[in-house]
């Protein structure tokens, strides 16, 4: 197969930019790369001048002198956006503008779910008022608080009181600054493109959300479209540290039996089609609740969950990164040929504490190369921060999240005792919750999650502090 023309990749951090490698090293393919790191300073200050339309204009003029004929992006924040922009100005294939701000506009796609599949919402409301303003009576408690428009997880969660709502939403002007210059790209275009006519009187997306809560446990479902079709790929189940909506690991296969996700691909198709989402890769967080048989989506994420990549390609031989390539050169992902599995189970572990006075130690240089030397498949990605920035993670997050480590398995059974091993050669408790003691400080019991781009992560606070991860 001859390469396609060279493609352009958006915010290519992290995860992507290990499965764009992996994946165009598989094709020969050639990329270039914009965009920047909103998790590493100096690259995060161009937060301050970063607009969302003069980024994809200048990249729009580049494109013939540089020989891009496609562009492609998982970055939740701008990057999605920004690629559905210059795909669309340029002509490439690429998902739907008004599909990517329908989805990523909290309000907006509760609305749609609303319409198209009431028994899969929650009930929800927007929070009349400003960032820092007081807080309306007569909002009916627990509420789960999220804002329109985010990622990471970043200022979710349950609150149970009056009082409870208005500690979380005070913010210093630094807070209130950074908080606007991350969501302003997003609102100026969705009151464009979405409050011009497909949601007329559309609701900032400077504003926080009020739900339900939910208790049960969560999933992602992961899926494409192309020409207009749905197609599912797998379910990934998130397994939570125990009485926090805190991450504790992401394992395939699912536990969820087959005729629930088929439900999920379902609802999923019914929302997706009617926001116009006809060509691209989603993610769907759910919840599923055995006792009442009842499915709740959480969001919907119009890119892939970069973090989940490669677990399918150790389980099920698919790799999601080459996916979105084909995608974004007009190729049919189901063309894409798969690799023979090497594992019957694989897991994203994620390793955290609640309590800022816990002490974390990093691996040294001899850790790390006798967790390579023992089990060569592992990936291993540590989040040193200083005490400053841990602090801002347990106020914005909940918890620090210090390190991630990716492992397969033959079975569930073998995967966790190889997770325990590989833990202890790190230092680090394996996050399993009959090994763990108790959060010092849990947080809210069931309350939702965000997904991972996977990925996933965190706004960032100041320039020394923007290594926040999901």
């Amino acid at each position: 197969m001859s390469a396609p023309p060279r493609t352009l990749l958006l915010f290519n951090h992290d995860w992507d930019a290990i499965g764009h490698a992996r994946a165009g090293a598989a094709r020969s393919m050639a990329f270039d790369e914009a965009g920047f790191d909103l998790f590493a300073f100096p690259s995060n200050a161009r937060l301050a001048w970063f607009d969302m339309v003069r980024f994809v204009e200048r990249l729009a003029r580049q494109a013939a002198r540089r020989g891009w004929g496609a562009v492609s992006s998982q970055h939740e924040q701008f990057g999605a956006l920004a690629a559905a922009l210059l795909a669309e100005r340029m002509g490439w294939p690429g998902t739907p503008v008004a599909a990517i701000l329908a989805c990523q506009h909290k309000l907006h796609a509760r609305q749609v779910l609303q319409r198209v599949a009431p028994e899969a919402n929650v009930d929800f409301e927007l929070l009349d008022a400003d960032y820092g303003a007081p807080i309306p009576p007569g909002i009916a408690y627990p509420r789960f608080v999220k804002p329109v428009k985010a990622a990471f997880s970043v200022l979710a969660r349950e609150v149970h009181s009056h009082a409870d709502l208005h500690r979380h939403t005070r913010f210093g002007a630094w807070e209130l600054w950074v908080i606007r210059r991350l969501v302003e790209p997003f609102e100026r275009m969705a009151q464009q493109r979405l409050g011009s006519g497909l949601a007329p009187g559309l609701p900032s997306a400077h504003r926080l959300l009020l739900e339900a809560p939910v208790r049960a446990e969560q999933f992602n479902l992961d899926g494409y479209a192309f020409n207009g079709e749905v197609h599912g790929l797998g379910v990934v189940d998130a397994v939570m540290y125990p009485g926090t909506q805190a991450f504790m690991r992401f394992e395939l296969p699912s536990r969820l039996p087959s005729p629930v996700q088929a439900r999920a691909l379902d609802v999923a198709r019914r929302f997706l089609h009617s926001v116009g989402f006809t060509h691209g890769l989603f993610n769907m967080e759910f919840f599923y609740d055995a006792a009442s048989d009842r499915l709740s989506v959480i969001e919907f994420n119009p890119r892939m969950a970069s973090q989940f990549s490669d677990l399918y390609l150790r389980v099920l031989g698919l790799d999601l990164h080459a996916l979105a390539l084909a995608l974004a050169h007009g190729e049919d992902p189901a063309g894409v040929p798969r690799v023979a599995p090497v594992a019957g189970a694989a897991a994203s572990f994620v390793y955290r504490v609640f309590d800022a006075h816990t002490p974390v130690t990093m691996p040294d240089t001899a850790r790390r190369q006798a967790l390579a030397q023992a089990f060569p498949d592992a990936l291993l990605f540590p989040f040193p921060k200083p005490r400053g920035s841990m602090a801002r993670d347990f106020k914005w997050l909940g918890s620090y999240r210090y390190g991630i480590v990716h492992l397969g398995g033959r079975d569930a059974a073998d995967l966790r005792e190889r997770c325990i091993a590989a833990s202890a050669l790190l230092g680090w408790p394996a996050p399993y919750a009959e090994l763990l003691a108790p959060p010092a400080h849990p947080t809210s019991a069931g309350a939702h999650p965000h997904t991972p781009s996977a990925a996933h992560t965190g706004t960032p606070l100041s320039p020394q502090a923007l290594r926040v991860r999901p």
